[in-house]
């Protein structure tokens, strides 16, 4: 067996002391004093509730609190001395409150558990954290609008199947990836209810006989409410599994972006260039320049849905209350948060600077004949049933296809040959702009439409 620790956590119920081995593998204050300032945070507001019910003296609350705030000045400063013999953030900011201010810091582990304090730590991060998203989410989108707002008349093709479609703008398609984000937004601030709720007062399970405030610890920490369930409070992660689901689903739209600024960026769409900032080249071959913060992004949306996967396995199999497991919870939650925000402030860093290729994405949105529907739409309202359009479409789209012409260059007698109902003014739907132009009812394409929505949507980002 490996050599043994003497200096155990409650080591008066314990005959043998702990594995070295083990007590390394069962710590987690290497990656959980990451909640230090949080901790920290719920033990003053703690420290004031236990001096209210009689508990502490005002001077022990004093002396606990300004020996916290010491702490957290340490920590902040890089000269706190963690130790793996105390397991976890909480133990050891405990262990130099007591050195710093004698037994008073001994009793301000009353009424509570490192169950309700930790539950209690995380709501405070995640709180702290989903906040931080937010914000960087709202900088993507305010790049996008900017950028929306000035490529409002840029013609480029739509897709389908990574076919040509119908024509579209530019601005139309950034306001797409605007509106995601505004969902992904919504869904962290309704995760937010879900995550401030106060455990603090659960306990280890079961609440405890100290007749404390939950209410007044609940207003002390800014929570919306105490939780109602004491077995709940410590038990569950359901909220950092949702943040989880939420940051997955955010990671899929970037994904799914940089997907098309990756295929954009290549020399066979040459729709756009991505700043030199945000590219790298190749060690081999020097006329490279590789799309690495989109790829990176790409890739790291794998990442975070993994992360997610790994909680909801966490948490699956656990019968009431607290269990080990949940020590698990925390590295997939903290790295959801480092690259949701990392990847977020990269794309929002780089959206300004996005060279646009106006002409090439017009040339792009001439081939395909992606003003075919426009076609279709004209006969019915010639007064052509919609099936029978569509087939004298099919028709003028083969003549082009063997003459290597687009509808808008075959002559008017050639596309009268395949209906009576084409006139003259066919000509006014086939070009692009007038595709564009005329879908101009809400959620349409059509420039001013896009500047109507791109107004609309500052209006809204400015008011949350």
């Amino acid at each position: 067996m490996s050599t043994v620790n003497t200096d155990k956590l409650s080591s008066a119920r314990f005959a043998q002391a702990t594995d070295a081995f083990v007590e390394v593998f069962t710590a987690s204050v290497d990656f959980d004093r990451r909640m230090a300032q949080q901790d920290i945070q719920g033990s003053i507001a703690h420290a004031a509730m236990l001096c209210k019910i009689g508990v502490l003296s005002e001077t022990e609350r004093d002396d606990i609190t300004e020996g916290l705030k010491k702490i957290g000045l340490e920590i902040a400063q890089g000269q706190f001395k963690w130790s793996i013999k105390q397991e976890d953030v909480h133990m050891n900011i405990e262990a130099r409150l007591t050195e710093l201010i004698g037994i008073a810091g001994k009793k301000l582990h009353t009424g509570r558990s490192r169950n309700d304090q930790v539950a209690t730590d995380i709501r405070l991060y995640l709180r702290t954290e989903i906040n931080h998203i937010s914000a960087q989410l709202a900088r993507l989108q305010s790049a996008l609008l900017d950028l929306a707002e000035r490529e409002a008349d840029t013609i480029m093709p739509g897709f389908t199947h990574l076919q040509v479609a119908q024509p579209i703008t530019f601005g139309h398609h950034l306001m797409a990836w605007f509106e995601m984000l505004s969902r992904d937004r919504e869904r962290l601030q309704d995760c937010l209810k879900r995550v401030n709720i106060m455990p603090l007062g659960a306990a280890a399970l079961a609440g405890t006989s100290y007749p404390i405030d939950r209410q007044m610890t609940c207003d002390l920490l800014q929570f919306a409410k105490p939780s109602a369930n004491s077995l709940d409070s410590v038990s569950d992660r359901d909220f950092a599994i949702e943040f989880c689901a939420a940051g997955s689903l955010i990671m899929m739209h970037l994904s799914r972006f940089s997907e098309e600024l990756v295929l954009w960026s290549s020399a066979q769409f040459d729709f756009i260039d991505i700043p030199d900032a945000f590219c790298t080249g190749s060690s081999i071959m020097p006329q490279k320049k590789n799309p690495d913060v989109p790829e990176l992004v790409r890739g790291k949306s794998g990442r975070v849905t993994g992360h997610l996967m790994s909680l909801l396995m966490l948490m699956k199999s656990q019968p009431l209350a607290y269990n080990k497991d949940n020590q698990e919870d925390k590295e997939p939650l903290f790295d959801t948060a480092d690259t949701l925000i990392n990847c977020l402030r990269a794309f929002a860093d780089m959206m300004p600077h996005l060279g646009v290729k106006r002409a090439k994405m017009f040339q792009a949105a001439q081939q395909g004949f992606a003003t075919a529907t426009d076609l279709a739409d004209y006969l019915v309202r010639q007064g052509m049933a919609f099936r029978d359009a569509h087939e004298v479409v099919g028709q003028a789209v083969r003549l082009g296809l063997d003459s290597q012409r687009d509808l808008a260059e075959i002559s008017l007698a050639e596309l009268q040959e395949f209906s009576s109902y084409i006139n003259a003014d066919v000509f006014d739907v086939l070009t692009l702009e007038g595709s564009v132009a005329a879908r101009r009812h809400l959620g349409g394409t059509a420039p001013d439409t896009v500047r109507k929505a791109i107004e609309t949507a500052r209006a809204q980002l400015q008011a949350r």
